[in-house]
């Protein structure tokens, strides 16, 4: 059979299983999403082997994997799909979203390094603006699979930091951060730090780099890390230093971001992270900020998005009131050195 043939009795619906399958990585579980039953789509499955050559889901332990093959073709059928939609229904190239009558679910998924304020700003910001959306705030793991959720449309938007965002995905820079060391107090680097000092408000950059405060010893000190947000990686921090040949001596990882402070005001633990975050706990805890020796890059935080939601109107309107907290955060002075900046996507 010719290729134009084959591309001939290629009817929509089979582009819809692809989709399916790829992103459910299950005949069961696409039969069930397609309201079909688990033959009709293993022949189905069959079928698109068949036309394109390749074998879409392969058998991994006890579940199936996509193929790198089938992984490039989620975003071309996601677009495929969405483009007959709008093609075929005028209402959805019409309708424009309407906040304050509103009832959709919007479900972000995003980690709490950059403010532990920012979400609950980001929440009454939505609910004042849009008093009847819903929504479900789900956190970046190791066993969360963003990019494949945002492909079948599970999640609107991820919002975190990454030194590379996927290039498959549309982004958004929310701002940029300074990266400082959390310390306790009575840690020694922050008690040589602190000599000739008054009061928390004057920074400790200079003082602790004069006081020996060097990359060495900061390599040796005992740190504590967020566990990495996707399998297979080391985070943000660890990933420059092993660009730069260096490594640190992670003792403590915890899922709980918010803790780690908690965490560092009682041990000798270094916390690495941006200035903002750090900022939130000084006048709280006892705890104080200090330069980072090893020479870092900003720390930028980025909200990403699919093809699946670029044209909503609604999922444009959610990215920009997140553009809009993030720009607040920078315009109000929430951050102590002004590290902070809010961009267009």
């Amino acid at each position: 059979m010719s290729q134009r043939a084959d591309f001939d009795h290629i009817e929509l619906h089979l582009v819809r299983v692809l989709h399916t399958l790829i992103t459910e990585r299950s005949v069961s579980r696409a039969a069930l999403r397609l309201q079909s039953t688990q033959p009709a789509v293993s022949a189905q499955l069959k079928r698109l082997r068949a036309l394109t050559g390749d074998p879409l889901l392969v058998r991994a332990g006890n579940g199936m994997q996509p193929t790198a093959a089938a992984l490039q073709m989620v975003g071309p059928a996601a677009s495929v799909l969405q483009e007959t939609s709008r093609l075929f229904n005028p209402r959805s190239r019409s309708v424009a979203f309407e906040p304050s009558t509103s009832a959709e679910t919007f479900r972000i998924a995003a980690s709490d390094y950059l403010d532990p304020l920012f979400l609950p700003e980001l929440v009454a910001r939505l609910k004042k603006t849009a008093p009847r959306v819903r929504l479900e705030l789900l956190p970046l793991s190791g066993d969360f699979d963003y990019r494949r959720s945002l492909a079948s449309g599970a999640v609107n938007l991820v919002i975190g930091n990454w030194l590379e965002p996927p290039e498959e995905l549309h982004l958004g820079r929310l701002m940029s951060d300074e990266i400082v060391c959390l310390l306790a107090e009575d840690h020694p680097v922050a008690r040589a730090a602190h000599a000739g000092r008054a009061g928390k408000a004057v920074s400790l950059a200079r003082s602790a780099a004069a006081r020996g405060w060097t990359q060495d010893k900061y390599l040796a000190c005992e740190h504590v890390a967020p566990t990495p947000t996707h399998a297979n990686a080391r985070g943000v921090i660890d990933d420059h230093l092993h660009g730069l040949g260096l490594a640190r001596d992670v003792v403590v990882r915890s899922a709980h971001f918010s803790l780690i402070p908690l965490m560092v005001a009682q041990s000798l633990l270094v916390l690495t992270t941006g200035r903002l975050f750090c900022s939130r706990y000084v006048d709280s805890l006892p705890v104080c900020i200090v330069r980072c020796p090893v020479p870092f890059p900003d720390l930028t935080y980025y909200q990403l998005w699919h093809d699946l939601s670029h044209a909503s109107t609604s999922a444009r309107w959610l990215r920009e009131q997140v553009r809009e907290v993030a720009r607040g955060l920078a315009s109000h002075g929430m951050l102590r050195r002004g590290k902070a900046r809010a961009t267009d996507d």
